[in-house]
């Protein structure tokens, strides 16, 4: 269940604004603020039903947008390669993590990865 909140989570970041308002809102209410089916038919004025449907349907479009463009897989590829690099450049003797370059480098790869 957490991966898939999580998942949910980063194709909203990626893909949330092509969404309708409406799936916009039931998404956020219901994976971000964790507010059941229930309480947001109850905002919303339908049935809960109608709030299951509009969540499915923009879970299905969100991971059609990423089956097309692939952004969320980029991004994990290139933090995961980000992270090799640090790790890499962080093992090297001290003497070479010393040079300015290096710690100039690890500095800004630090920034990537926050």
């Amino acid at each position: 269940m957490l991966d898939r909140v999580f998942r949910i989570g980063l194709l909203f970041d990626f893909y949330g604004a092509l969404l309708t308002d409406k799936q916009q809102y039931c998404l956020e209410m219901h994976f971000l603020r964790d507010l059941s089916l229930s309480e947001i038919a109850d905002e919303l004025s339908v049935s809960r039903q109608a709030v299951h449907d509009i969540s499915r349907r923009a879970e299905q479009i969100l991971e059609e947008y990423e089956a097309k463009l692939k952004l969320v897989e980029r991004y994990q590829r290139e933090r995961n390669l980000l992270g090799e690099i640090y790790s890499i450049i962080n093992s090297l003797p001290p003497e070479a993590a010393e040079l300015p370059q290096i710690h100039l480098t690890l500095e800004k790869l630090e920034q990537l990865l926050d």
